[in-house]
């Protein structure tokens, strides 16, 4: 994990996730659905996440909200951690059908956390079909993004299915870690973090909330509250409809659908086409929501469509990504043009993202009441029409105390949108999951359809 590091105090983008879900339909809780090749050694697993606990802080901290929520909440140790109740094992009744496995995965990533506790927990699930069995991860957002998800997961696998355990922690490091879960944060910790609270200075947080409330004063203003106001507005002052015609409500209702594509083949496909993996990934997204649309005879030209951006660097925290919306079409045209149009599209998102940093509009939240921003959230969210996101994951085979991962994949927030597809490479695959809402799609199995044959289409191209 030394390419990781967790803070205390949470950055100013988690605080506002946590926040955010005051409102269900904007929880930002993703989780991975693993195939396994066989039933894993639960012990070892076991061994091997007790491990983790002390090796990774954050897995045995829950969150402590900061005194009349005056800055970002805080992690501390939870005194009453217990690791059998975040790593489960049961069964699937027969016929352990892949069905039956997304549909628990569906129910448990929707599931909310007892806030008291660490913001994880993985169920093993047996008896999947051929003697396979599964590993459904869930994870708070706060906790971690997607890549860092990758590098978190180094702490229980393994690169051959007999690897020997690692050596157990120093007693005395557990000990100390012990004793410090029954202790109180001290009186220097919260002076420390409220000091800090600020990752502006109070007078520029202050002038930039009077140019939202009145923003002709902005000729008059500071270079830097003038152009944080300006990418602040640019991205809360889009407030056009989301386009579909079809997915015009949202609900709770949730469905989990599945597919694959070579890696290789589809990243040489977006070399002929003069681009990269990232667009032909959306590019497949796009023609597959526009193919849903037509064959249920409600054609559109566009669609809005959101695109998650990794900002990590080797100094970024367990979160380092930033949000990205662009139009991208979705009308009857040949792939390549509209992979050119998509290429196109993403390149001016991403330079438009960088005004409005997820970051910087998260420190302006923080001076708003939550009522306030879950509705601006929402009404952000109604702009968008799906989500996606692209992780990169291992190019090799893992185990996991003993079993092979076949396929893993990827459960993305939904946040208010129609549906999130998100992709995670691994061992010469694309895995995709997509998270439906199925109030707005009502052909969840037409959707993967259309998606499975816009990649092949894409392979062809």
């Amino acid at each position: 994990m030394s390419d990781l590091h967790f803070d205390r105090k949470m950055s100013d983008a988690e605080g506002l996730m946590w926040r955010l879900e005051k409102d269900p339909h904007l929880s930002s809780t993703f989780a991975n659905v693993t195939i396994l090749d066989r039933k894993p050694d639960f012990d070892r697993l076991l061994r091997r996440m007790e491990r983790a606990v002390y090796a990774v802080p954050r897995l045995r901290q829950r969150v402590q909200p900061a005194p009349a929520n005056i800055s970002a909440p805080v992690w501390v140790d939870d005194p009453n951690f217990d690791l059998r109740y975040h790593v489960r094992h049961l069964a699937l009744p027969k016929p352990g059908s892949m069905r039956q496995l997304l549909d628990l995965a569906s129910l448990i990533t929707c599931d909310a956390y007892d806030r008291t506790r660490p913001l994880w927990q993985f169920v093993v699930v047996d008896g999947l079909k051929g003697g396979k069995s599964a590993l459904i991860e869930k994870l708070h957002h706060t906790i971690v993004d997607g890549e860092g998800g990758v590098q978190l997961s180094l702490q229980f696998l393994d690169f051959e299915r007999d690897a020997p355990e690692p050596p157990p922690l120093d007693p005395e490091l557990i000990a100390a870690a012990q004793a410090q879960a029954q202790e109180p944060p001290s009186t220097d910790l919260w002076r420390d973090l409220l000091s800090g609270s600020m990752r502006m200075p109070l007078g520029l947080l202050k002038q930039i909330k009077e140019l939202l409330h009145d923003p002709t004063g902005i000729p008059e203003a500071g270079s830097a509250a003038a152009d944080t106001v300006r990418g602040v507005m640019q991205q809360l002052g889009d407030t056009e409809a989301a386009r579909s015609p079809l997915w015009t409500t949202r609900s709770l209702q949730r469905r989990m659908e599945v597919l694959r594509a070579p890696f290789d083949e589809t990243r040489a496909a977006a070399k002929r086409l003069g681009g990269t993996l990232n667009t032909a990934f959306l590019t497949a997204a796009a023609e597959a929501a526009g193919r849903y649309h037509r064959q249920l005879g409600a054609p559109v030209d566009q669609l809005r469509s959101s695109m998650a951006i990794s900002t990590r660097t080797e100094a970024s925290g367990a979160n380092a990504f930033s949000l990205a919306r662009m139009l991208v079409p979705t009308g009857d045209m040949p792939i390549g043009d509209r992979f050119a149009a998509i290429q196109e599209a993403s390149a001016a998102a991403r330079a438009a993202s960088s005004a409005g940093s997820l970051e910087t509009l998260a420190a302006v939240a923080a001076t708003l009441p939550t009522s306030l921003i879950t509705r601006l959230a929402r009404q952000q969210a109604q702009t968008v029409d799906f989500a996606t996101s692209n992780v990169r994951g291992a190019p090799v085979p893992l185990y996991l105390a003993g079993a092979q991962l076949l396929e893993n994949y990827p459960v993305g927030p939904l946040g208010g949108v129609a549906f999130n597809l998100t992709l995670l490479s691994y061992d010469h695959s694309l895995d995709m999951g997509v998270n439906i809402d199925t109030a707005a799609v009502t052909e969840p199995d037409l959707l993967r359809t259309c998606l499975q044959r816009a990649f092949n289409d894409l392979l062809a191209a």
